[in-house]
């Protein structure tokens, strides 16, 4: 029977902690509980990096990009596909370049087997000496924050450049380039004025989990409702680092998962700025304001240049093109120049970060947990109808019936529909009603706010629907 220390340094999925039971006599009895935060979801992403390496296998080295949101798994996804591999892992610290040199050379050796002898002051030198290795075997060189080399040493890009175009065809390494600053890493890898530019044979966004992981999430750990998956989802938008926590912590229910966020030291409170200041730099004090007022439904340019009394369409394109937090929603349907639009925040976790805690900074820091608390509580309501759509989309998003999904309204905000969805193949309309309470829905009022989309669609079959939080588990499983 394996021991609780082969448990712990095992690369089983699970994750094992002590627990102290009870002490008698100064004898200290534990079990052992597992947390069952699996590896989720990831299976198309592995299938894909697995089919890169056996490429580098069969012809030459290939190069990969993860990137994606702090938090979501990148790092782990990159270690579970390396893990039945020879592979070399290196995690760029923000230190000086013959210190990270140093701290290299030692990962270096232990992967060779061999001392290392010389001496490396420059990270270059290292990669190139990880290329020559590859020409005689394959391997996977895993490089994370790889991003912080333009602080460390910018040069390096092209450095790796003019070595990659010199032993690309001879090596067989599969090198994974892992970054967390979205706009960093779109700049070194897309930015057709970098070096890199065109280096990556194939570049993957890492996205949250979707609601149906979500669910199997939940069963795993014995707490599913409709309620459940929509709070988690709401809350921490499906980011695998936030499931980690709130499973360790057993907090599944709307009212735990608040709770685990307002309390003293929660590591939630400050992850807003963890996450954004680094993106944002200097500047980061009117991002926040505008994100701060598109969570609180400020959603239009208009409406928050009047009330910030500045211009901010560069911070709204920047904000949408170069750190990809916002994004704009147009009717269903409207045309690409259309000025009908609305800016919303992507990442729920964010977009409740600054509706709740950084709109309420000063409470939280001064430790008025209990009134912050009654302040959600009092708004959620309102708040929540638009991510109970949101939810609604990425179910059907998740099915191939449809090729249009999404919301609908008319100049000036009216006849707005929660959710539109076209069907040009069998030629099929579908219409929702969203409401967190569904006594509240009204047909007839939807069919007459649908007139102008169905008169553009004269021979389309039309289905019109109520959904409530308790339509969920319903969705999940049909699919749509």
């Amino acid at each position: 029977m394996p021991t609780l220390r082969d448990r712990l340094s095992s690369q089983d999925d699970a994750i094992f902690v002590a627990k102290i039971q009870i002490i008698v006599n100064n004898v200290i009895y534990v079990t052992v509980t597992e947390v069952a935060m699996k590896f989720y979801n990831r299976e198309q992403e592995l299938k894909s990096l697995n089919n890169i390496y056996k490429q580098c296998q069969k012809s030459y080295g290939k190069i990969t990009v993860l990137t994606g949101r702090r938090r979501i798994g990148k790092t782990l996804l990159a270690q579970k596909y390396a893990k039945d591999k020879e592979h070399l892992y290196l995690f760029t610290s923000k230190k000086a370049e013959q210190l990270l040199c140093d701290e290299f050379i030692r990962e270096y050796e232990e992967f060779t087997n061999e001392k290392f002898i010389g001496n490396i002051t420059v990270f270059t030198e290292l990669f190139e000496l990880l290329l020559k290795i590859g020409t005689k075997k394959e391997f996977v060189l895993i490089i994370d924050e790889f991003q912080e080399f333009k602080n460390i040493n910018p040069s390096t890009f092209s450095e790796i450049q003019k070595l990659w175009d010199k032993y690309k065809f001879e090596t067989h390494i599969h090198i994974i380039f892992i970054g967390s600053i979205y706009s960093l890493m779109t700049e070194i890898f897309q930015n057709e004025k970098e070096p890199l530019y065109g280096r990556a044979d194939k570049i993957m966004y890492i996205k949250p989990f979707k609601p149906s992981i979500l669910k199997e999430i939940l069963l795993d750990n014995e707490s599913y409702s409709n309620e459940n998956i929509f709070y988690n989802y709401l809350i921490t938008g499906g980011v695998p680092r936030y499931q980690e926590i709130l499973i360790e912590n057993q907090c599944f229910t709307k009212d735990e998962i608040i709770g685990k966020i307002l309390e003293k030291d929660s590591f939630f409170i400050q992850e807003g700025k963890t996450l954004l200041i680094q993106e944002f730099g200097k500047d980061y004090g009117i991002y926040f304001s505008i994100l701060e007022l598109i969570a609180s439904g400020q959603t239009s340019r208009s409406e928050i240049e009047n009330i910030l009394d500045k211009s901010i369409g560069g911070y709204l394109e920047r904000l949408e093109n170069e750190y990809d937090i916002v994004t704009k929603v147009k009717p269903i349907g409207a045309k690409k120049d259309s000025r009908n639009q609305k800016y919303t925040i992507k990442d729920n976790f964010l977009k409740f970060w600054f509706r709740f805690i950084y709109k309420n900074m000063t409470l939280v820091q001064g430790e008025r947990f209990d009134y912050v608390t009654q302040l959600i509580n009092r708004d959620l309501t309102t708040y929540a109808g638009p991510l109970l759509e949101k939810l609604f989309i990425e179910i059907m998003s998740e099915s191939p019936k449809y090729g249009l999904i999404g919301t609908y309204w008319e100049k000036g905000s009216i006849n707005e529909i929660d959710i539109v969805a076209i069907d040009d193949i069998v030629k099929e309309l579908y219409f929702a009603e969203i409401k967190l309470n569904k006594d509240k829905i009204r047909i007839i009022k939807l069919k007459e706010k649908s007139e102008a989309i169905v008169k553009r669609h004269p021979e389309y079959k039309l289905i019109y629907e109520g959904l409530s939080i308790e339509d969920i588990d319903n969705k999940i499983q049909a699919k749509i």
